[in-house]
């Protein structure tokens, strides 16, 4: 077919129905003809201590308030104790609903059922608690020191996983060694959508025959499926799970949360069905946080910049129940602890800790973002020490791109590199040069508006493990196509993506392509979107199903056309016809489906595409920010981000995705950031306090790709939904310290807000010792010995 679709800027097909309300949230199921019948409401009673125990609980005077059907504690239901997407301690499943202690502000400890939602939420206030308050521990650090109130008496510790490194001392070597103790904040989700599910025990026959039909707002349809029928002992075949449209993921709808149990046991209780839809109050303290990392970070270097080594020491905090995000550090974290560079030696100790606040999951990156601004940010410290420029500093210790693929001493396997590469692009077209002339001039003229100018360069693991996906193509009758995927879009633009892919190969025009995902009744199986997986898995599955279709559909076209079938090729107007002569005879794909159906063939195609392993996307970015030393404010005024995510099939989703990871990379840097204060009571645990940035407080991005196709998949495709996350954060907080590195500023921790640069920019004028170091914690001498090296853990 000449010419192609693919690596031109296409716009999203899905976007109308976004726009003009056409789309359907769980929400919308609620109300109007597309409710389920009998369709009653659930609302949770939580608690507002972060630890104590549950003395009592009468439910009494709620259960007789109007409207109301039932009132649940766990005693009243079966209700299994479960982990959420990965497991980091087996011994510490959560109870869906507390059972005789609460840990967390936020957590549920009864239901309320009710035939209507105002109902419900009303009943929840005449639900009588006793509690006998406990201390509560916040900080991972002061959780794992002697004497902290424990989570779990009977484990006793609030260590929920840890383990070192069998490595010697890798600094022994060193002729400089640069240390830090950096902390990577802990930031909430917030999506647009919060969650919610639709929980029908007794669905209408006439949409399959199933025991259970749920509607969640999930990114993983299959997967959610799997671990809520292993959790109540059903078929998975019996189950059917549908994600409508869903408002946003980030890594914080992956795996079935205690809500989502609470309300299906429930369900299943009343035999009727029962939806929950989450308030934004109840997301900042119920829905799981991300990031919260504390990085002892040492690094080893010659005097002329040369890394020799480099020790790390990693906190990760679980929040209560020994959340899965804990797990973080001990995977991803340490799988990319050496990022770009050539570091020859590496010593990596990490310890998850219990603390009394809500449990910890992913977030858009999930251990990636934290491992590269723990490194870029040192990388800093070292050239300020070394007094060599941050560039030439990281240009000096870039592996090379003749050593890929390339094994690193974590045991990830990087595919193809060249990390020079996107940083001259962003260099170039930021006017770096320019950029430290003008820095320069401003601090000669006193100005105290001060420039700085923040260099990061990230490698990062999507597709982690590799595995593989589902893809299929259909074309129908009149010649149009359904495509599925096992994959599940909540505003990646799959819908265009994998349409491009068919009608590249198909030559059927997008207007006539449906894309069907997220119902498991209807795509067989899948893994669902997470971890930046979902073009080159989800979308090689289809690429290939395409090309199948089309050599069994050349075939037919041959036999109507009385031609060879090497000869048959789809023509500009989506015909087949003869190679060679224009204007000749032709059919079409209805004539193809029409013969086809003479021999009983469906012009279907379902398959599985493997991928033998991850890949490893990278990039660097430029920021410049604008930092008054007399108040404390920082103002982004330039970020330049050159990402590479190998083969580029449709360059405006790409900038969308670029986008996005900055606008919350640049937030975490300088806005963002979950807070408790000492009796674990969340002080933003509203939209007022919790202040993630409006499109006020964004400028434009400059964004550009290098291409460096992985060798992975007949799509060159790489991830590309977390790669500006990973890069910006580290870009603009290192911006923020070279503003004011004259005054002998060398470490701000995150996120970068006023008073924290005031209090930097004070405490340097006054000539305070600016040292970013203290000795960490004693825990990390006691931890089992890691067995072996990395594992291309699979990535939120």
């Amino acid at each position: 077919m000449p010419g192609s679709i693919l690596g031109t800027s296409v716009r999203r097909v899905e976007d109308a129905d976004l726009i003009t309300g056409a789309s359907t949230y769980v929400g919308n199921l609620l109300h109007g003809a597309g409710a389920p019948p009998a369709l009653a409401h659930v609302a949770f009673v939580r608690s507002p201590l972060a630890h104590a125990l549950v003395t009592g609980v009468d439910t009494t005077e709620a259960a007789a308030a109007p409207g109301v059907l039932a009132v649940y504690t766990a005693a009243d239901l079966d209700l299994p104790a479960h982990h959420g997407l990965m497991v980091l301690n087996p011994d510490l499943p959560r109870p869906p609903l507390a059972t005789g202690r609460v840990r967390f502000v936020g957590e549920a400890v009864a239901m309320v059922v009710a035939d209507s939602r105002a109902a419900a939420v009303d009943a929840t206030e005449l639900v009588e608690i006793d509690y006998d308050p406990l201390p509560a521990v916040t900080d991972p650090e002061a959780a794992l020191a002697e004497g902290a109130e424990l989570q779990f008496p009977e484990q006793g510790s609030n260590l929920a996983a840890g383990e070192r490194g069998p490595e010697p001392d890798p600094l022994d070597d060193a002729e400089v060694v640069v240390r830090a103790r950096m902390v990577n904040q802990r930031v909430a989700a917030v999506p647009l959508e919060g969650n919610a599910i639709l929980a029908d025990p007794a669905p209408d026959p006439a949409d399959g025959d199933f025991d259970l039909t749920v509607h969640v707002s999930t990114q993983m349809p299959h997967g959610f499926r799997a671990q809520l029928a292993g959790l109540l002992g059903l078929d998975t075949d019996r189950v059917r799970v549908i994600a409508p449209h869903v408002g946003g993921g980030f890594g914080a709808k992956a795996g079935v949360l205690a809500e989502h149990t609470a309300t299906v046991v429930a369900a299943r209780a009343l035999g009727r069905p029962l939806a929950w839809v989450e308030t934004r109050s109840e997301n900042l303290v119920s829905m799981p946080h991300g990031r919260g990392q504390v990085g002892y970070y040492e690094l080893g270097l010659t005097r002329d910049g040369r890394m020799t080594g480099l020790r790390t020491r990693v906190i990760g905090d679980a929040g209560a129940y020994a959340g899965f995000g804990g797990a973080l550090p001990l995977r991803t974290t340490f799988l990319m602890a050496t990022g770009v560079y050539d570091i020859p030696k590496l010593r990596y100790d990490a310890v998850a800790a219990l603390t009394n606040t809500t449990p910890m999951g992913a977030f858009r990156g999930a251990g990636r973002p934290e491992a590269a601004a723990h490194l870029e940010r040192l990388v800093d410290v070292a050239a300020a020490e070394l007094d060599i420029d941050p560039v030439e500093l990281r240009r000096r210790n870039f592996l090379a791109p003749d050593v890929f693929p390339y094994t690193t001493l974590t045991g990830a396997t990087y595919d193809v590199g060249d990390y020079d590469l996107p940083l001259r692009e962003a260099l170039r077209l930021s006017g770096y040069d320019e950029l430290r002339a003008e820095q320069a001039r401003r601090r000669e003229a006193g100005d105290p508006v001060w420039l700085g100018i923040g260099i990061a360069a990230y490698v990062e693991v999507t597709a982690g493990g590799g595995g593989g996906e589902y893809g299929s193509v259909t074309v129908h009758a009149d010649g149009t196509a359904t495509v599925s995927a096992g994959t599940s879009a909540h505003g990646q633009g799959h819908a265009t993506s994998f349409s491009m892919l068919v009608s590249d190969r198909l030559g059927i025009p997008l207007e006539k392509i449906t894309y069907v995902q997220s119902d498991t009744a209807r795509v067989p199986r899948g893994a669902g979107t997470g971890g930046s997986r979902s073009l080159q898995l989800g979308g090689t599955a289809v690429a290939e199903a395409a090309h199948e279709l089309h050599d069994r559909a050349r075939k037919i076209a041959a036999t109507l056309l009385e031609a060879s079938t090497d000869d048959v090729e789809i023509t500009e107007d989506g015909r087949f016809g003869v190679a060679g002569v224009p204007g000749g005879p032709s059919v079409g794909w209805p004539e193809v489906h029409a013969q086809a159906a003479t021999t009983g063939e469906e012009l279907h195609v379902g398959l599985d595409s493997e991928q033998a392993g991850a890949t490893f996307p990278f990039g660097a970015h430029v920021s410049v920010v604008e930092v008054d030393t007399d108040t404390g404010r920082v103002t982004p005024k330039r970020h330049v981000a050159v990402d590479d995510c190998g083969r580029i099939l449709n360059p405006l989703l790409v900038e969308g995705q670029q986008h996005g990871g900055m606008a919350q990379g640049i937030a975490q840097a300088l806005y963002e950031e979950v807070l408790y204060d000492d009796e674990g009571q969340p002080l933003t645990s509203s939209l007022a306090a919790y202040t993630i940035p409006t499109a006020a407080d964004m400028f434009d991005y400059e964004t550009a790709t290098t291409e460096t196709p992985t060798p992975l998949n007949s799509l060159g495709a790489k991830g590309i939904g977390e790669s500006a996350t990973i890069g910006s954060t580290p870009a603009v907080q290192n911006a923020v310290v070279d503003a004011l590195s004259d005054l002998g500023v060398r470490h701000i921790d995150l996120p970068c807000t006023p008073e924290r640069v005031w209090r930097a920019v004070s405490a340097a004028r006054a000539g305070a010792p600016q040292d970013a170091w203290r000795e960490p914690p004693e825990v990390f001498g006691d931890l089992p010995v890691r067995g072996g090296g990395g594992d291309d853990e699979a990535a939120i």
